[in-house]
Formats: structure tokens, sequence, C-alpha cells
């Protein structure tokens, strides 16, 4: 599928076309997730007009991942967003998931790499290196997800705790971590094996099972634990 690359300003749209007076005219099927984000935002910054902000977020992001974000903090570091745009980003993402709620991870379960890489294919798209931490009870299936850390993985950085910790508090039976390779490559750093050991050897004392750390490229995956 042909990624979609937007670079709109508000100021180049005639009144008609501004994503507010759209949604009066026609209503919010008619628009695009991106002129649905610039509503949301408002404006722009002073070096960013809201459009151009809205569709840079979505692209850099991956909408999954921005669904599931809840630090505003660090929206705000990693993507070079005024800290009061990072806050409306969330509490509006918040208000719809608890006006709506439903369990989204119902009937999810994983039974191999492959489950996996189905599921978090989308990262593939990401210009970003991401973390994700998929937690499963003991029939393995989804109970919790969570974005453990934005931008090139460290063995230095990277402490067992922020893997882990989640597992913990929601009482996790077993662990799966996935991360992407923005250029596409899945073969495993030196850093990733590291890193893939240090979590197996935590995994054993903490007696949460690290089923699988996989690598997502273009289009394929590398799994670094073989069952």
């Amino acid at each position: 599928m042909k990624k979609q690359k937007y670079n709109i300003k508000i100021k180049d749209l005639s009144f008609s076309e501004r994503p507010r007076e759209k949604l009066i005219k026609s209503g919010p099927d008619n628009l695009k997730n991106y002129e649905l984000l610039a509503i949301v935002l408002t404006t722009g910054s002073r070096n960013e007009e809201v459009m151009t902000m809205a569709s840079r977020l979505i692209k850099d992001y991956g909408e999954k991942s921005l669904i599931k974000e809840k630090n505003a903090k660090s929206l705000s570091t990693n993507f070079n967003l005024p800290i009061n745009k990072a806050c409306q980003l969330i509490a509006c993402l918040e208000i719809g998931k608890r006006f709506f709620k439903r369990d989204t991870y119902e009937k999810i379960s994983f039974r191999c790499a492959k489950d996996v890489f189905a599921y978090l294919k989308n990262m593939s798209e990401l210009k970003k290196e991401q973390l994700r931490g998929l937690y499963l009870n003991s029939q393995f299936q989804l109970i919790y997800e969570e974005i453990i850390s934005i931008g090139t993985l460290d063995k230095n950085l990277l402490h067992p705790r922020e893997i882990f910790k989640p597992a913990i508090f929601h009482s996790a039976s077993a662990v799966i971590i996935a991360h992407n390779h923005p250029s596409g490559n899945v073969k495993a750093s030196q850093d990733d094996l590291k890193i893939t050991k240090k979590l197996i050897e935590v995994s054993k004392l903490l007696n949460i099972d690290l089923l699988d750390h996989i690598i997502i490229g273009d289009n394929q995956y590398n799994s670094l634990i073989k069952s």
C-alpha cells in the first residue's frame, strides 16, 4: 500500500476545505484522520501550522501507537509538540476510550511469532524505533500493551524494570517484546542480542516468561527467542 504523505498548511486551504468547516458542513465521517486531529489541536505552534503538525504526528508516530499514548511529556519531547498540545491530545484520546470503553484485547492471543507480527505489522511504517511490550495471561491472551520506549535501543539505557514493571502490575504470566528497525533490515544488532539475553535471565528470576523478542522491518520479522 502506498503511504500517504501530507504536508498541508491551513492557509493554503479555502474556507470550505478547512477541517472545522468541513465537519460542520459534512459531518466527521467525511474528514480524514489528520483533519480530525487538527480540530483537536485547534492551532499550531509558532513554527508549524496545525495541519502540518497533525499530519506529521500521524505519519511519524503511527495511528495505532498514538491511540495508546498516555504520557503527555513523552509525546511532547519525542515529537516536538508543545506540552499544551500534547495534553489536549492525550485528554481527547482518553475521554474517547472512556466513553466508548470496550475490551479491545478480547480474544487476542499469540501462539507464535507470526501472530505477533500480524498484530504489530504497522510498526514497520514508523519513522522512529519503538519498543512495545505485550503482556499475556496464562492462556497467552493479551491483557495489556504498552509502548515502553521510543528511540534506538541501548543496553545501557533500557533497564529490565521498564519491561517487567507492567507485567507485575497487570499480573501477567508472560511477556512478548517487539521493536522496529526503520531501515527495514531485521538483522539483530549486538545490543539487541545482549538486551534479550539479560531479559531472559530476569524473566526466570521473576517467574514471568519472556516468550519472544521480535524485530519488525519492511514486511518481515525476526524472532530472537527460538522456541
